[in-house]
């Protein structure tokens, strides 16, 4: 455990040191911070590390089995009622304790805060419904992202324009730290009951479905609700003036989330234990470790939020304000790009994804890569944003090329690119976004003298937009690649073909013969041997390069080989509907 813990410590640590040391550099260039705002972000930084380190381990521990025993479950059920109506349930409690929902409905005037949360958990709740009702029945991934996307694009344009921003905010907030391993670990166990040469394609995908429905929510509310302009809210920080004062108001911080959170997830973990009642009747050693699995969720999400909510938020909109009033304010765009390329490593639920992807495929999809693609991806989006702060230009100008090219590509990569590049943007934008990003744009957006509603929300949809194209350019360079080594194979085993041609080789049928012969016999044989150990040893040095291709057949066989040990394969078009 405590091997575990400093590997996550150690992990915390290397996501977070670049952006600390860039708001440093920029408190001694030019932002100079005061003691109490850079005070704040120094022990919010340290929270965060030790918050980020027991969230990851207690996800790992807790969440993420809950989810795949969860969705395991209810596929072997065969019951479509109980595995909707459970969906639905369960989407909605996660969302409900999501933390960046939570802040987020604080900052979004003219809707009163709980009735936002609750519609917005609703609707990633239907939409988890269609993610699970998706893998049961094998629907094409593409098709149904293309269609709900542009269902939403055309909506907006009916929804008043104060609106449109906030509701893809909305899609990226609610797909956070706490809910990303939920779902995730969902989609892995209902896959793996499925089976079939599908099943790694099919664990990735919920998460970009979840996405979209907050999307259609918020723009439902947007007709209900008149829009109001929104002010940038600081709390009073400039009465500290000491250490033990900085310690103080972090002391203040921590128990109001904690018992925000506590309220939020204690629904969440009732349902589970009927679950474990009534049906799962878990192991009371794996019970026990996903209970000390909880714990630490709890207490790192607390520390988490405690960091970047009395940390990070004053920083954020101090330095945003600060920059915005340069009378070269443009620089604004070069520091959203290099700000957003390091924040992006500090999201939790970015390395919960990143994990999921490298542990089902194999590893053929790695790590460092999609850490890459993050960071590019978020680099662009912030700096897409600060772009729209700095001119004003409509969020419609970056929406529609950048779904649209996403949407196109996804016709084009391989299947598993696509679902994962989907994913990736719906986790991209947590708690570092909706807590330091956003108050930095709307710092920026107050000092320019634009429109908070228009122009500083917004921020959140470019940074879940931009890995959705990234992460599949990505695939479709991994996909051209492969084909070029199937290629440089099948020439080489050619050319093998020809050279071998007019060489006489032992016919095996008359070994025996030889055997019988004697001595001359005995030195065809052992001419015969050599061959067969230069055949072996040459395929002995052949370069293999796994593709997700061949990493999913794998993957599917050891799923399906453990799931028919107890279970047959489940046809769901003849599931109980009542």
């Amino acid at each position: 455990m405590r091997k575990v813990l400093r590997e996550k410590l150690k992990e915390a640590i290397n996501s977070l040191l670049p952006i600390v040391v860039i708001v440093l550099v920029l408190n001694f260039t030019i932002t100079p911070m005061t003691f109490p705002v850079r005070g704040l972000f120094i022990g919010g930084a340290i929270l965060l590390m030790f918050g980020m380190s027991l969230f990851t381990m207690g996800a790992d521990m807790a969440m993420m089995p809950i989810g795949e025993h969860l969705g395991q479950f209810l596929t072997k059920s065969r019951k479509l009622w109980l595995i909707i109506g459970a969906s639905l349930v369960m989407g909605t409690m996660v969302t409900i304790a999501e933390p960046d929902l939570q802040i987020l409905s604080r900052q979004v005037p003219g809707v009163d805060k709980n009735v936002l949360v609750v519609f917005v958990a609703v609707g990633l709740g239907v939409f988890l419904v269609i993610a699970m009702l998706r893998i049961m029945f094998i629907w094409n991934m593409s098709y149904l992202l293309c269609g709900l996307y542009i269902g939403a694009l055309v909506l907006g344009i009916f929804v008043p324009k104060e609106y449109l921003a906030v509701s893809f905010d909305a899609g990226g907030v609610t797909t956070g730290p706490f809910a990303i391993p939920f779902i995730l670990a969902l989609g892995v166990g209902v896959a793996s009951v499925r089976g079939g040469k599908s099943t790694m394609y099919d664990s990735f995908g919920l998460a970009a479905l979840c996405s979209i429905g907050p999307i259609y929510a918020v723009m439902i509310l947007g007709f209900k609700f008149p829009a109001k302009e929104s002010t940038l809210g600081v709390a009073e920080i400039e009465n500290i003036t000491n250490v033990w004062q900085l310690i103080g108001a972090f002391l203040h911080g921590l128990p109001e989330y904690a018992h925000e959170i506590g309220l939020a997830v204690a629904p969440l973990i009732i349902v589970f234990l009927l679950f474990q009642v009534f049906a799962l009747k878990l192991p009371l050693k794996h019970l026990a470790r996903i209970g000390i699995g909880l714990i630490y969720t709890f207490l790192g999400l607390t520390i988490f939020l405690t960091g970047v909510g009395v940390g990070f938020m004053p920083a954020g909109t101090f330095i945003g304000e600060f920059v915005g009033k340069l009378e070269y304010s443009w620089v604004l765009i070069p520091l959203g790009v290099l700000m957003g390329f390091f924040i992006v490593l500090a999201e939790p639920a970015v390395h919960v994804l990143i994990d999921s992807v490298e542990d089902m495929t194999g590893g053929a999809i790695a790590r460092r890569t999609l850490l890459r693609a993050f960071s590019i991806s978020v680099g662009i989006s912030v700096g897409l944003a600060m772009l729209r702060v700095v001119t004003g230009i409509s969020i419609w100008w970056v929406l529609l090329p950048g779904y649209g090219l996403a949407i196109a590509l996804s016709f084009f990569v391989p299947k598993i690119f696509t679902a994962v590049a989907f994913d990736s943007g719906a986790v991209a934008s947590g708690p570092m976004t909706a807590t330091f990003l956003l108050p930095f744009t709307m710092g920026a957006c107050a000092a320019t003298g634009g429109n908070m509603m228009m122009d500083a929300f917004g921020v959140v949809a470019m940074v879940a937009m931009t890995p959705l194209f990234t992460v599949q350019f990505i695939g479709l360079m991994y996909d051209r690649r492969m084909k070029a080594t199937k290629k440089e194979e099948q020439d080489e085993m050619g050319s093998m073909a020809v050279s071998m041609e007019g060489e006489e080789f032992l016919d095996w049928g008359v070994v025996p013969q030889l055997a019988v012969a004697g001595g001359a016999a005995m030195g065809e044989v052992s001419v015969q041997d050599d061959f067969v150990q230069d055949d072996y040893a040459h395929e002995a040095d052949m370069d293999f390069v796994a593709s997700p291709e061949w990493v999913q057949a794998m993957h599917s066989e050891e799923k399906h080989a453990e799931v028919t040990m107890d279970n047959n394969y489940i046809d769901f078009d003849e599931c109980e509907v009542g």
